[in-house]
Order: structure tokens, then C-alpha cells, then sequence
């Protein structure tokens, strides 16, 4: 089995409202709801990446790519290949829009696209990677961007 690293940003999109976009994407062990984001292409910072990735994703260019808050490598088998995907993930500070996703390949996958509210994370959260996007989002409203170094949350199927 091919061992594939790969480098990935996220971002996660908040409205003064607190409000969080998601994406729901159906792969082949079923669907869950995902921030926008991907690959890291050599030579892109993640801030560079995160941006090409919300145009390509969401339809929002220029993106202001706020604090780095959370990290995580998401250990999987996928189409016959083991993959190891570290993820950095980013407050992006934004107004509610309506997205339109720009990439073939992505809209294959993609399903819907929402905007949530606390309330709607806190009920539906066994379907929401990473799990823990509530409290990330609450804490970094109550206590601002995180202090010191990040510790990296580990996921493995």
C-alpha cells in the first residue's frame, strides 16, 4: 500500500454572527461536513494555498486569512492508498455570501454547502471534522488566538 503526505490549509470562514461554513462532501465510507480548504502546492505558503483553495471552493477571493488556531493530521485509507494529511486551519473572518464551488473535480464530491450556528454544531456534531470545531470557535471568541505553540490532534481510521 502507497503511504501518501500530504500538506493541507483549511479555513475556518466566521460571520460577526458566529456563524461557521461548512461544506458536506460524500466519499466513499459516507458524508460529513467539512471546512473549505485543501492541498498545499509546493512552493504556496498555507495562507496562499487556503486563499487559491476558498476561490476555487466558495467563490470568495481575497480572502483575509486570520490566526492559525488549530492543527491536525488525519491518518486514512483511501481508493487503495494509506494517506497522511496535516492540516492547519485558519480563522477566516468574512461576511455571510452565498458560495459557489469553481472546481470540477470538488463539485463531484460535494453535496451542500451551510452556513452553521453554534446551536447546530453543538447537535450535529458527530458528522463535523474536526469534531471539536465548536469549542475551537468558542474559545477563540472568548480568549482570542491561541498562546504559545499548538498541539496537533491525531485521527486515525
Amino acid at each position: 500500500m502507497k503511504i501518501i503526505d500530504r500538506q493541507a490549509a483549511r479555513g475556518i470562514l466566521l460571520t460577526p454572527d458566529d456563524e461557521v461554513l461548512l461544506i458536506r462532501v460524500a466519499v466513499q465510507n459516507g458524508s460529513f461536513w467539512i471546512c473549505p480548504g485543501g492541498g498545499i502546492q509546493p512552493g504556496e505558503t498555507a495562507e496562499e494555498a487556503l486563499r487559491r483553495e476558498l476561490a476555487e471552493e466558495t467563490g470568495l477571493s481575497g480572502a483575509t486569512i486570520g490566526p492559525l488556531i488549530w492543527k491536525r493530521r488525519h491518518e486514512l485509507t483511501m481508493h487503495g492508498n494509506r494517506w497522511r494529511q496535516s492540516e492547519q486551519y485558519f480563522i477566516v473572518p468574512c461576511r455571510r455570501f452565498a458560495p459557489r464551488m469553481r472546481d470540477a473535480a470538488e463539485a463531484r464530491i460535494t453535496r451542500e454547502f451551510r452556513w452553521w450556528r453554534p446551536d447546530g454544531l453543538r447537535q450535529d456534531s458527530a458528522a463535523v471534522t474536526p469534531a471539536a470545531l465548536l469549542r475551537i470557535v468558542m474559545d477563540y471568541r472568548a480568549y482570542g488566538p491561541p498562546r504559545g505553540p499548538l498541539a496537533t490532534e491525531i485521527v486515525r481510521d
